[in-house]
């Protein structure tokens, strides 16, 4: 054997000259997959600047010295790269996304919190989305959240200050205007935590941000979604 099992790292030879040169490769391949932090995902095309230790999740079709690695992790070494098939229960941090991902053998699940021997899985969520203002007294936002998620709440903060005739506002959805907050906060960095009893959409969702006592003319919200999502067990 010259590589270990579950990371590929080198092994040394009896007698093997320049064994520094392995030891520092294994060294290396460590640093990039202990505490697995990915600058990016599904990307196809090596970058041109690479840093020792610098890991990518190679997407579909990857070209010049990614070819034939689809899927797997490609860890810069030495001006060069290696690269690492993952098996289930890898964990990784997608630094371009600030997500946390898991490998259910097949594929990688967003925030993914269980997983068992058949590929089900619950994940939790956490999306956030800035949301600047229009004049009027309503504002809908793009769906966000999907269906079938088990909701427990929004948080949020105000960007830039809320200006207009409203007094406050408030958080909601299309069947509840206020389920997440009222009577909340125009100054910058006001701010709402509006965790609710959990319940499900059924169908994706936006949110509903309304003026209290007036109309908003401009502002800037940062509002982010918490919920789970309930994942099938892998099709045989």
């Amino acid at each position: 054997m010259t590589d270990t099992t579950h990371l590929n790292l080198p092994l040394l030879s009896p007698s093997q000259a320049q064994k520094h040169v392995t030891v520092n490769e294994a060294l290396m391949r460590l640093d990039g997959l202990v505490q697995l932090r990915l600058r990016a995902r599904g990307v196809v095309t090596p970058p041109v600047v690479m840093l020792d230790g610098d890991a990518y999740l190679l997407g579909s079709g990857a070209v010049n010295t990614w070819a034939g690695q689809d899927g797997d992790i490609a860890v810069a070494v030495s001006g060069g790269w290696t690269f690492v098939t993952p098996t289930q229960g890898w964990q990784a941090w997608v630094a371009d996304e600030a997500l946390e991902i898991r490998f259910d053998g097949n594929n990688w699940v967003d925030q993914g919190v269980s997983l068992t021997p058949g590929g089900a899985g619950m994940a939790l969520q956490s999306i956030e989305i800035d949301v600047s203002l229009a004049a009027g007294a309503v504002q809908t936002t793009a769906t966000v959240f999907p269906a079938r998620s088990l909701v427990f709440g929004v948080t949020g903060r105000v960007l830039q200050g809320v200006s207009g005739t409203a007094t406050s506002w408030k958080l909601g959805d299309t069947s509840d205007d206020a389920r997440f907050g009222d009577g909340l906060g125009l100054a910058q960095n006001s701010w709402i935590s509006g965790p609710t009893t959990p319940f499900v959409y059924w169908s994706a969702e936006p949110l509903v941000i309304s003026a209290n006592g007036g109309d908003f003319v401009d502002g800037q919200l940062r509002l982010a979604v918490h919920f789970a999502q309930l994942a099938l067990p892998n099709a045989i």
